[in-house]
């Protein structure tokens, strides 16, 4: 996999996972990031309370350094700023055309220092050496953006071929047509044979390890493999 620049978010988010997925992939389309980023989960523990941070690893510098603008500027709670906003409780081309790449469409103005009161939701958010927000927040943005970058941690909720993997399909189609390195069946030392049928549910979350992107799997009726995480019965919109 070719190199991935990575922009970690933290709302402080302590719902469930199905909103921090709806939360991932509408922040993704307000920052226009490209069809191949890669949007994971991550939990963190550190801080005064376990909560779920985000990560969006994309193989342009200029459209995550887009992001990062745009969340810094934009993403301190300020009014008007979509997404973002109440995130926190549990719920192109810089030159010629004057839009960035890989940057939504919300005003960039105001300098992204703090927040007037009671306007939204604080953010962290971390790229490379760079932190913005809130320590608290700062630090689990950056805890994120760490995992993701080392490929050591991270739930994959947005990746390249994601929109594919629906209803049932062999393990070999689901590696071929998807960013997903490897299946892990439970209890099987040698892994999901290519031929074995998955059933995907519609609900594909596999997770980074060592490197890989691997789904983990357990047998169920008739022979057949479903991805080892169940979907939430109440969906959290009507889009997913």
């Amino acid at each position: 996999m070719s190199e991935l620049y990575v922009v970690g978010v933290d709302t402080g988010h302590t719902g469930a996972l199905r909103e921090a997925d709806h939360l991932l992939r509408s922040l993704a389309a307000e920052l226009g990031l490209p069809a191949d980023v890669l949007g994971c989960t991550h939990h963190v523990r550190d801080g005064r309370r376990p909560h779920t941070a985000l990560s969006f690893a994309v193989p342009s510098e200029r459209a995550a350094r887009a992001a990062w603008r745009w969340l810094t500027e934009n993403g301190s709670g300020r009014p008007g700023t979509g997404t973002i906003a109440g995130a926190g409780d549990g719920a192109g081309d810089e030159e010629g055309d004057g839009h960035e790449e890989g940057v939504g469409s919300g005003e960039a103005g105001g300098s992204g220092a703090g927040p007037d009161a009671g306007t939204g939701t604080l953010l962290g958010v971390a790229f490379g050496g760079d932190r913005h927000g809130p320590d608290e927040l700062a630090a689990g943005a950056a805890h994120a953006a760490a995992e993701h970058r080392a490929r050591t941690g991270g739930r994959a909720v947005l990746y390249p071929g994601v929109d594919a993997l629906t209803g049932a399909l062999t393990v070999a189609r689901l590696l071929e047509v998807s960013a997903v390195d490897q299946v892990a069946v439970l209890g099987s030392p040698e892994g999901a044979a290519m031929e074995a049928r998955l059933v995907t549910r519609d609900h594909v979350r596999p997770e980074w390890r060592d490197g890989r992107l691997v789904l983990a799997a357990m047998p169920a009726l008739g022979g057949t493999l479903v991805p080892f995480e169940v979907p939430d019965p109440t969906p959290c919109c009507a889009d997913h």
